[in-house]
Order: C-alpha cells, then structure tokens, then sequence
C-alpha cells in the first residue's frame, strides 16, 4: 500500500513540473535596458610606414588634432603620412554605464592603411544617435592580423591587420537615462512574439506577487505597475527575471537552406495522410570513337566511326505512407528508410506541402 501511495505521488508530481521551465530574463529584456552604439572618427600615428600617405581626409585630421596644440601648418603644405591613418571607431555603451566606467572599441581603417599593427589611437570623442558625446577612446591597438609587402609587389596577408580593438579603450563620460526608474509601468520584451508565452509570463508574475500587477498588452510586451524608485524596481526585476515559467511552443516550421542542403525540422511539424515515392533517374552518355585504317596500297583513307553508348539507370524507391499526425521522429525513421539525401528530402517537403499534407510553415532560405 504505502509503495502504491509513493509511485502515485511520484506520478502527480511529474505532472506538475513544467516540462521545459525557462527563466523569464531568457525569454526577453526589459524594455530601455539595452546597448547603445558609439561611432566616432579618429586617427591612428605611429605606423611603421602602412599609413594611409597623403588621403585628404586623412591629412585634414591631423590638422585638426595638430591644432589643437596650437600648432598650423603653413599653407600648402601637406605632409606625407606614412606614419598616420584615418579610422573610424565603433562601440558599444552597456545599459547603465556610469560616467567613469570604461568600454572596448574597435578600430577600422578608413582609407588606403594597410596595417594598423603598432598603431596609437589619439583621443577621440564617441558619439551616439543623438550626436552628443558619451565616450573618450584613446589608447594602444592590439591587432590579430599582419600584412607584409616586397618591392617586387608580392604581398603576404594573414587575417586582417587593417581592423584592430582596444580593449577598455574608451572612458563613459556620459550616462544613458533608461527611464526606468520613473517610467509610468515596466515593460518587459518578448524576443519572440507570442501570446501564449506572454500571458503565461504576466500569470507567473501575479502569482509571485499575490495581486494582479502584470498584464500582457500583446504578444510581446508585459506591463508591470511598479512603485517609484530605482532601488525597488531593481529588486523587482530581479525577482521577476528569475521566475520559471513554460513557454509555449513555437510554431511549426521547417526550415531548408537552399545554399547548403540543411534541413531544419524542429518538433512540432505534423504530417498529414499521405504517400510518397521518390527516386532519382540518371542518364549517362559515353563516346568510344573507333578509327578505321584502309588496306596496304589501296589508297583509302582513314576515318574516324563515331560510336556512343547511353545507359539509363533509374533508382527505384519503394512508396511508403505517411500516417496520421506523424511526428517527428516518425519523419525521420521514414525518410532514412529510403535513403534521401538533403535535396530529396527538400523536393519531398515541397511536394508535401503542395499536397497540403505539411502541416507546418516551409520556409526557404
């Protein structure tokens, strides 16, 4: 009695555990809490003679960083920078980011460098969207790639040495306002669109909390009312990011890539009635030409008898039927049964598809 009590409750309790839990903050992000992107213009010195050499934009740089010191060249002039290259810088700011705090950056050339090893950013301003500016980079690159030339022209490139990163390379001197922290409700993001997973996400919510304070608004937002405050609603979310719950299933699909023969079949594609037979006919042609030589002193001359030979070989599958709600595994097992390569298994899917019997979306890349 008591083992039938205990395999009872074991049964229940497998019941009740979400088959595929997944935490919240796997699902989406909070709406404000994001990257912002840096891009800035600057110039790299102290090449080892794979600068950019006299490109104009180049060249107006190093007047403007020259002038800064108070130093003008004279006019007409214009120095040959061997030594120098014009780049663009790009960043990423995180959500958050304090003034102070420092970031990576990348550095690319812009113009006809063909090295940036050895290379020293001067300071640059970062700027965002708004064209304010809320970074400084300046710093030594560290390049992956290496690129050597002859005299006689040959080159020798490994990777690409014209793009480097500066790891820290850029001081936030501006912070980003999220809003979070006064914004009238939080809006949490589905990355996927999806009602269900959506309502399933505002249902966990109010059960953490005891009182309906999330409703899902549509199949991507969740709005959260949350008191004012940046030290409560952080802990709020941090609550909420950690809650399981079970998404819904994604809709059915199968995915093919043309360029490549993959099939992506994910699990819940069904297949309705139906039978198929597939095989392949193959026609090869050979040519065996034979030369015809005339007889001694007859004065012929000599030919050339064409002679061709086609063969046609048709594989031959045996038909096999597709039941009801096939799954899966059960597509699997039949495709494998008459050895379909990736581009059968495509031609099949269509066919399916036009048949009406792919219950799923076919989508190609």
């Amino acid at each position: 009695m008591v083992r039938k009590l205990l395999v009872a409750f074991v049964a229940l309790f497998i019941l009740a555990t979400p088959a595929f839990a997944t935490r919240i903050k796997d699902l989406g992000a909070f709406q404000g809490v994001r990257q912002n992107q840096l891009v800035g213009y600057g110039i790299v010195v102290g090449l080892a003679g794979t600068g950019d050499d006299n490109l104009e934009y180049a060249t107006q740089g190093m007047n403007g960083i020259a002038a800064r010191f108070g130093l003008t060249l004279p006019p007409g002039v214009n120095p040959a920078l061997k030594n120098a290259a014009a780049v663009m810088i790009t960043a990423e700011l995180p959500a958050f980011a304090r003034p102070g705090q420092r970031v990576d950056i990348t550095v690319s050339a812009l113009g006809r460098a063909r090295s940036l090893r050895g290379g020293t950013l001067v300071l640059t301003p970062l700027r965002g969207a708004d064209n304010q500016i809320y970074a400084m980079a300046q710093g030594n690159l560290v390049v992956g790639g290496l690129g050597v030339s002859a005299q006689d022209g040959s080159q020798v490139s490994v990777n690409v040495p014209s793009a480097g990163r500066i790891p820290g390379g850029a001081t936030v001197e501006r912070a980003v306002d999220t809003g979070f922290a006064t914004a009238p409700t939080l809006i949490f993001n589905l990355a996927d669109a999806d009602f269900t997973t959506a309502q399933r996400i505002a249902d966990a919510i109010n059960r953490e909390h005891g009182q309906p304070i999330a409703r899902a608004v549509d199949a991507v937002s969740i709005a959260i009312e949350a008191p004012q405050g940046a030290e409560v609603r952080a802990t709020l979310m941090s609550r909420i990011e950690n809650l399981s719950v079970e998404a819904a299933d994604a809709p059915a699909r199968v995915i093919v890539n043309a360029r490549t023969g993959t099939v992506v079949i994910n699990g819940a594609v069904r297949i309705g009635p139906a039978a198929v037979s597939h095989g392949r006919l193959t026609v090869a042609v050979s040519e065996d030409p034979r030369v015809s030589q005339p007889a001694p002193l007859s004065r012929g001359q000599t030919t050339v008898e064409q002679n061709s030979n086609i063969e046609i070989n048709e594989r031959r599958s045996p038909m096999f039927e597709m039941q009801p709600g096939a799954s899966l595994s059960e597509i699997v097992r039949a495709v494998n049964a008459i050895g379909a390569a990736p581009s059968d298994l495509v031609a099949i899917l269509e066919a399916l598809k036009q048949a009406g019997a792919l219950r799923a979306e076919l989508v190609i890349l």
